[in-house]
C-alpha cells in the first residue's frame, strides 16, 4: 500500500443517533472502495463496523471502528461511532484524532436528542461538520421536515448541496447543486445515470445554487471579489470556499442519500475526499504543557493512543495517531506516561474493522493500530527519542448509571477484578472503584444499557457470571451544635490493667470560625486554652479540626495521637448509620490518666467513645449527595419528565430551549437516580437524554434520616 502524506489523509468521524444508518453506510463506502467485495447486513451480523460478539448480539454498535480505504488518491480514515448515548465515550475519542465529522440524520425521525448530544462534542472540539439526511427511501420519510429542523436548529449555517426528487418509495434521483446535475438511480443499480436538470427543477436547482455560490464565496476575500466582478466561480474555486467556511464552523453542507441501496454514497464520497480538510489545514495540537505541536512529517515522532480493543486471536490491538513525525515498523518509542517505558512498534495497520493491512510507514495525521504494546495504554503518547510531548487524555463525560458487581461465585472475584481493569482500557467511560466505604465494588457508565452489555460480556465472552446489585449510597454524618461528653476506659484483668480517661467537646466546623473561647453546658462553663491545633482535609471530603486545650497536664501530650487515632476511628465509622462523619472540631481539654495502666490503646478508646458519645448529643444529622442534572426533553413530553423528577425529590432551578427541545436544570439526590435512565427513556420514548455530576452534600429530610437510622440499627441487629 502506498504511504500516504499529511495532504492525502482525510480522518472523518461518522456520527449521528442510533438507527440512522451510520454502520450501512461504512459497509456501502468499504464496497465501492473495492475492500469488501459484498456488503453485509445488521441484520445478518455480517457487516465490517458490528464485529464483535455483543454487538452482533444487540444489533447495534457498541465500539467505534476504524474504517481505512484508498479513494482517489487519498487515504480516508473513517470512524464509524455508536449512536446509542451509552456508548458515547467512544465518539469523543474519536472526536479527538478525527479532522471532521459526517453527521447522519434519520430522514424518518429529522434532528433527534443525539444529534443535539454528538453536536456539542463537535461545537466544544471546533470540528468542521457536514450532514448526510439518509434514509430517503424510508416510508416514512420527510426530506423537507428534515431540512426545516435541521435550519430550526442550526440556522443559515445549513447549506443544501444536494436534494433528492421524490421520498420514500418514489425516490429516485438528486438534484446535485455543486455539480449542477441530476443523478438518476435504477433499482438493484448503485451506478447513476448523470443527467442535465430538468426544466421543472430549474428554477429551484438555480436558487439553491445561487446561495450556495454567495456562501463559499464569503469565507475568502479573493473569491469574495471575484464573485462580485464576475457573479460566479468555478466549482474548483466553490469547494475551496466550502472548505474555508467548514474549518471556519460557518457552513454545514448537506447531502442526501439512501445508504441501504448504495444510491448517492459514492457522490459523497467524492466530495469528502477533496473537501474534507486534511489534517495539516487543522489548528495545531495541543501538548498538556500547552504547546503547539504542528503535523508535520519531519517533526520527531509523536504518537497518541485513544483506543483499545482486545481481539480473538491477536489480543491487544491499540488504535493511534500519528501527531508528528513517521512511525516505522521496528522504530523504538519511549512512554514519558510510564516513566519511559521502551515500547517497539513491530508492526503497523492500515484498519478496515477486523481487516488489518500492514504498512511499513505512517506520517503526521495518520491514524492507525499496533499490537503487542507492553505498557502503553488509551491516552498514553510514544515519542522518538528527545522527544517529550504529551498530549491530554480524552475527556469523557460523567457517569450516570451505577451498579454494585459482583461474582456469582466467590473464587471468581480476583479474575473479575482483572477482567474490569482490562474492559476498562476498552471503554474508558466505564468507572470501577472498590469502595471501601460501602464495601462494594461500584461499576458506572453512561446507561443502563451500557451495564448490560459489560455484564453480556462477561458472562458469554469470559465465562464469567456475575450479579449486579443496589450500589449504596455514600452518606456523610455531621453534627449541627455543640456538645460536650467524657468517657473512661478502665479494664483490670491481672497483671498491667488499662486506664484512659477523656473529656472533650465537639462542634459543627465552618471554614474560617474563630478559635474556641468558651463554652456553657447545663449551666457550667468551659474555658479553652488552644495549646495546638491541627486540621485534616478528610479523604472522603470535609474537615476535622483537632484542638489539645489540655491544662496542667491531666494527659500526656504524648496520648494526644491516641485519642485522634479513636476520633478518626468513629469518623470513618459514623455513629449514626456507619457512614463517614465529616465537618466536625473536637476539643480535647481534660481527662486522666494512670502513671502505669495508661498506654495508647486505653485512649484510643476512650476518645473514640467519647466521642460517639458527644456526637450524638450534638444534633447529628445526615447527609445525602446531591447531584447537578441538565435534562435534554422533547416539548410534548416536558410535563411528564417534570412530574416525575418531582416524585424523586429534585429541584427544578431553571429551565431553556436548546436547539429545539427543553432543557431542565436539577438538583436532584443521587439516591434518587438508581433507575433515572431507564425511566427517562421509557417516558420519552428514547427522546430525552441527562448528563449528571456532583454537586455538594446537603441534610436529608427528617423522614428519609429516620428511614436510614432504623435500616441500619436493624442491620446493626442482624451482625449480633
Amino acid at each position: 500500500m502506498k504511504i500516504y502524506q499529511s495532504n492525502e489523509i482525510k480522518n472523518i468521524a461518522v456520527m449521528g443517533s442510533s438507527g440512522s444508518g451510520k454502520t450501512t453506510l461504512i459497509e456501502a463506502m468499504l464496497y465501492e472502495s473495492g475492500v469488501i467485495k459484498r456488503r453485509g447486513t445488521i441484520d445478518a451480523k455480517n457487516t465490517v463496523s458490528d464485529y464483535f460478539p455483543v454487538e452482533k448480539e444487540y444489533g447495534y454498535s457498541v465500539f467505534s471502528t476504524l474504517a481505512s480505504f484508498e479513494w482517489k488518491d487519498k487515504m480516508m480514515n473513517f470512524i464509524d461511532c455508536p449512536g446509542s448515548d451509552d456508548f458515547v465515550g467512544n465518539v469523543v475519542s474519536a472526536l479527538t484524532v478525527t479532522d471532521m465529522s459526517l453527521m447522519l440524520i434519520n430522514a424518518a425521525n429529522g434532528v433527534e436528542v443525539g444529534t443535539i448530544n454528538q453536536f456539542r462534542y463537535i461545537e466544544n472540539l471546533k470540528k468542521p461538520l457536514c450532514f448526510l439526511i439518509n434514509q430517503i427511501d424510508h416510508e416514512k420519510a420527510d426530506y423537507e421536515g428534515t431540512l426545516a429542523s435541521l435550519r430550526e436548529v442550526y440556522g443559515n449555517k445549513i447549506v443544501p448541496i444536494q436534494y433528492p426528487i421524490g421520498v420514500g418509495a418514489s425516490f429516485s434521483a438528486i438534484v446535485d447543486v455543486l455539480k449542477q446535475k441530476m443523478y438518476k438511480y435504477k433499482e438493484g443499480a448503485n451506478t447513476p445515470e448523470i443527467l442535465e436538470i430538468p426544466a421543472e427543477e430549474k428554477n429551484h436547482a438555480d436558487e439553491l445554487y445561487k446561495a450556495l455560490l454567495e456562501v463559499a464565496a464569503e469565507n475568502d476575500e479573493q473569491l469574495m471579489e471575484k464573485y462580485f466582478d464576475q457573479g460566479t466561480l468555478t466549482e474548483e474555486e466553490m469547494r475551496m470556499g466550502i472548505q474555508i467556511g467548514m474549518i471556519n464552523g460557518d457552513i454545514y453542507p448537506v447531502f442526501v442519500a439512501s445508504a441501504e441501496k448504495n444510491w448517492a454514497v459514492h457522490r459523497i464520497m467524492n466530495f469528502l475526499s477533496i473537501v474534507a480538510p486534511s489534517p495539516d489545514q487543522m489548528p495545531a495540537a495541543v501538548n498538556t504543557k500547552n504547546q503547539e505541536v504542528a503535523i508535520d512529517a519531519n517533526a520527531p515522532t509523536s504518537l497518541f493512543f485513544f483506543k483499545t480493543t482486545v481481539e480473538p486471536h491477536i489480543g491487544e490491538v491499540s488504535y493511534f495517531k500519528v501527531m508528528s513525525g513517521k512511525v516505522k515498523e521496528g522504530d523504538d518509542l519511549t512512554n514519558v506516561s510510564r516513566n519511559d517505558a521502551k515500547e517497539r512498534i513491530t508492526q503497523l495497520f492500515h484498519v478496515a474493522g477486523q481487516t488489518k493491512t500492514k504498512t511499513e510507514e505512517m506520517v503526521a495525521g495518520s491514524i492507525g493500530a499496533t499490537v503487542k504494546l507492553k505498557d502503553t495504554h488509551t491516552g498514553n503518547t510514544l515519542n522518538a527519542k528527545d522527544c517529550r510531548h504529551v498530549f491530554p487524555t480524552v475527556n469523557y463525560p460523567e457517569p450516570k448509571y451505577r451498579r454494585a458487581i459482583k461474582a456469582a461465585n466467590t473464587a471468581d472475584d480476583e479474575k473479575l477484578n482483572e477482567l474490569l481493569t482490562r474492559m476498562r482500557q476498552e471503554d474508558p467511560t466505564w468507572v470501577v472503584e472498590q469502595s471501601k466505604e460501602l464495601k462494594q465494588v461500584i461499576v458506572s457508565g453512561q446507561g443502563e444499557f451500557h451495564l448490560r452489555t459489560l455484564k453480556w460480556r462477561l458472562e458469554n465472552n469470559e465465562k464469567i457470571a456475575i450479579v449486579f446489585e443496589e450500589p449504596r449510597i455514600p452518606y456523610r454524618e455531621t453534627i449541627t451544635k455543640a456538645a460536650r461528653a467524657d468517657y473512661r476506659h478502665k479494664k483490670q484483668s491481672g497483671g498491667a490493667g488499662q486506664f484512659g480517661e477523656v473529656h472533650l467537646i465537639v462542634e459543627p466546623y465552618v471554614e474560617g470560625m474563630p478559635d474556641p473561647v468558651v463554652y456553657k453546658f447545663d449551666g457550667q462553663e468551659f474555658k479553652i486554652s488552644v495549646r495546638d491545633k491541627q486540621e485534616y482535609q478528610l479523604e472522603w471530603g470535609g474537615k476535622l479540626v483537632y484542638i489539645n486545650s489540655i491544662v496542667g497536664g491531666s494527659i500526656d501530650a504524648r496520648f494526644m495521637p491516641a485519642i485522634l487515632k479513636g476520633v478518626m476511628d468513629r469518623l470513618e465509622q459514623g455513629p449514626l448509620t456507619g457512614s463517614y462523619a465529616r465537618d466536625v472540631r473536637v476539643i480535647v481539654y481534660d481527662g486522666k490518666m494512670h502513671p502505669v495502666d495508661s498506654n495508647e490503646i486505653s485512649f484510643r478508646l476512650a476518645g473514640r467513645n467519647a466521642f460517639a458519645t458527644a456526637f450524638k448529643a450534638a444534633g447529628p444529622k445526615v447527609m445525602e449527595p446531591i447531584y447537578d442534572m441538565e435534562v435534554l426533553v422533547p416539548s410534548d413530553r416536558m410535563g411528564d419528565v417534570m412530574s416525575d423528577l418531582q416524585g424523586r425529590r429534585a429541584i427544578i432551578m431553571g429551565m431553556n430551549s436548546e436547539r429545539g427541545f427543553e432543557k431542565l436544570q436539577v438538583k436532584i439526590p443521587l439516591k434518587e437516580l438508581s433507575n433515572y435512565s431507564t425511566s427517562l427513556s421509557s417516558l420519552s420514548g428514547g427522546r430525552a437524554s441527562f448528563t449528571m455530576k456532583f454537586a455538594s452534600y446537603e441534610l436529608c429530610p427528617a423522614d428519609v434520616q429516620d428511614k436510614l437510622l432504623k435500616e441500619y440499627e436493624a442491620s446493626e441487629q442482624d451482625k449480633e
